[in-house]
Parts: structure tokens; C-alpha cells; sequence
């Protein structure tokens, strides 16, 4: 396995781990849902966007999964159990890995097969940097949504 891909793998499971620990984090389960101002997407909804991006984008897309993508209802469902989405984060850290362990380096410099920078190509690598950093930019929604609660 290249280093490349040891490097992405180690990214994705620490931040998903860290999503984890975030979820966990908040001291009511009702609080993940509590939208304030102009904040629209609660935790708990980014956490279900974060698992269905990766398991859509990296399980379905490169992986062969079969993972059906419901973005709508990421965004929608409301009121998710604290449990059923831990486990949510766990199934997503197994895709990805299981994913970037099928992978090899001329995979990541094959042009990404979904065009989702108006519509310019990119290799799959470039794609899933920009997963890791999509990550993490909600993962600091999140804990900043999580200590602003906290703080009231």
C-alpha cells in the first residue's frame, strides 16, 4: 500500500473518530438538534450528511457498494438517535477504509468518474483530499455548534 493512500486512510479514520467523540461530546441528545440563528444545519443533520457524502462519494462511487445516496434526507431527518448515528459513523469509517484499501496509486491518478467542480475534471486523489477537507471543515460546524450550546 503507498504511502499516499496509508496517509489518506489515517486522515479519514481520525476524523471520523473525532466526529464520533463530537457527537458523543454533547450533553443532551436533544441539544445535537437545536438549530440557533442563522444556523441552519444542526449537528446532528451534518453528521448524517458527513456519512452519506462518504459512503456515497468513496463506498458507492469508488468502492462499488451499492450505497444509495438520499442527500435530501440528510438535511431533513430530524431527531436521530445519538446511538443509530454512532453506528452510522462507524459503517462510514469501514467503507472508507475497506474503499482506500482496494485502491492503489494509479486508481488515485485516474480521473474522478463524478464531475462535481462545474463539471472540470480531477484526478480521484485531488477528489478525496477534498473529502478530508469537506470533513473537516463540518467537523469544526460541529464543535463549535456543540461549545456555543454549552456556553448558554
Amino acid at each position: 500500500m503507498s504511502q499516499t493512500i496509508k496517509s489518506l486512510k489515517a486522515l479519514f479514520e481520525r476524523d471520523l473518530g473525532i466526529l464520533k467523540k463530537e457527537l458523543m461530546a454533547y450533553e443532551n441528545e436533544s441539544e445535537l438538534w437545536i438549530v440557533e440563528g442563522a444556523i441552519t444545519n444542526p449537528a446532528g443533520n451534518l453528521v448524517l450528511h458527513l456519512c452519506g457524502n462518504l459512503k456515497h462519494f468513496i463506498g458507492a462511487v469508488l468502492g462499488g457498494s451499492g450505497y444509495i445516496r438520499e442527500r435530501d434526507r440528510e438535511f431533513n431527518d430530524k431527531n436521530v438517535s445519538r446511538e443509530a448515528m454512532a453506528t452510522n459513523i462507524d459503517e462510514t469509517l469501514e467503507v472508507v477504509l475497506k474503499t482506500l484499501d482496494s485502491l492503489d496509486d494509479a486508481d488515485l491518478d485516474k480521473i474522478y468518474e463524478v464531475r462535481v467542480f462545474n463539471d472540470k475534471p480531477i484526478t480521484t486523489h485531488i477528489f478525496l483530499l477534498h473529502l478530508s477537507g469537506h470533513l473537516t471543515y463540518h467537523l469544526g460546524q460541529i464543535n463549535y455548534h456543540r461549545r456555543l450550546l454549552a456556553s448558554q
